[in-house]
């Protein structure tokens, strides 16, 4: 970034006092979810009242607990929180989270798994075109990624074939035809071109390495003066950003959990579906009222 933009930066992003919470979660599996990540696993009186909190094609999408909804409004309130998510910038606009406010949104968030950092709901482009050179660098370039899937990737379990953001691929396939070893294999061909591979639910991603959510909430750290970073993530995808933190948190579900991951400063929590997700938000509100009353 050039110091005229940065000094443009400080001066639009820096109004009032530096929050001491800088808060960053993942969305999909994490903080919402969509109907087959639920996981209502109860008796139907027992089911907790659901938020929709977005909406495709003129059908809901995804939820929270309504009781999640009411702890983050009060998250907000106490910390800058971030959504930091693999989405496109179109599929994150599809969700709307509570807030203090009618009409409220982050004033940050991270979509693309890093590649586009919204100001105020605004790519700003100099972070971007320094993500772009720096994959470019480091990464064979996307177009030999989406071909490799297109000859090993089976039409018979894959369903849909994507390049997000001309920034990385993804799948969706059908988890029960999926050949056994096939992930591992297409893992092992990503490293050496400088990608990461990931299965989440049905989609299976190849992101380039230096693209992360980490380095993306490092930028508004480093923007915003926070004291204190608490993160929350599902995902191979998230590690970084759980690794990268003051404190992070799991749920009991996901890529993460499957593979027993753990790390210090990262809590484990047993809980999955969304039930995880309202436990998650009620652990980061907990963390930033102990170091406020503390401080």
């Amino acid at each position: 970034m050039s110091a005229l933009s940065q000094d443009r930066h400080d001066h639009q992003e820096r109004p009032g006092p530096e929050p001491r919470f800088l808060v960053g979660s993942d969305l999909d599996r994490t903080l919402i979810y969509s109907p087959r990540a639920l996981a209502l696993d109860m008796a139907d009186e027992e089911a907790p009242r659901l938020l929709t909190v977005e909406v495709h094609h003129g059908k809901p999408l995804s939820f929270m607990t309504e009781r999640c909804a009411e702890l983050l409004v009060e998250l907000i309130a106490a910390a800058e929180f971030v959504p930091v998510t693999t989405r496109t910038r179109a599929q994150y606009q599809r969700v709307h989270l509570p807030g203090p406010v009618p009409g409220w949104a982050p004033r940050y968030a991270i979509c693309a798994n890093g590649g586009h950092l919204l100001v105020d709901g605004v790519t700003d482009e100099d972070w971007h075109s320094q993500i772009r050179a720096t994959v470019t660098d480091n990464c064979v370039p996307l177009d030999e990624v989406v071909h490799h899937l297109a000859l090993t990737a089976d039409p018979e379990w894959t369903l849909k074939r994507r390049a997000a953001e001309d920034l990385f691929a993804y799948l969706v396939v059908d988890r029960e035809l999926l050949p056994e070893g096939w992930i591992d294999e297409l893992t092992g061909w990503a490293d050496e071109r400088g990608y990461t591979v990931s299965l989440q639910g049905r989609k299976v991603y190849l992101v380039p390495q230096p693209l992360t959510k980490s380095a993306a909430l490092a930028e508004v750290e480093r923007r915003i003066g926070a004291a204190t970073v608490l993160t929350a993530g599902d995902s191979l995808l998230d590690a970084e950003l759980l690794l990268a933190a003051d404190a992070g948190f799991r749920p009991g579900h996901g890529e993460l959990a499957d593979s027993d991951w753990m790390a210090p400063g990262v809590t484990a929590l047993p809980q999955v579906g969304v039930a995880a997700g309202e436990e998650i938000v009620r652990r980061l509100l907990a963390r930033v009222r102990v170091r406020t009353a503390v401080g």
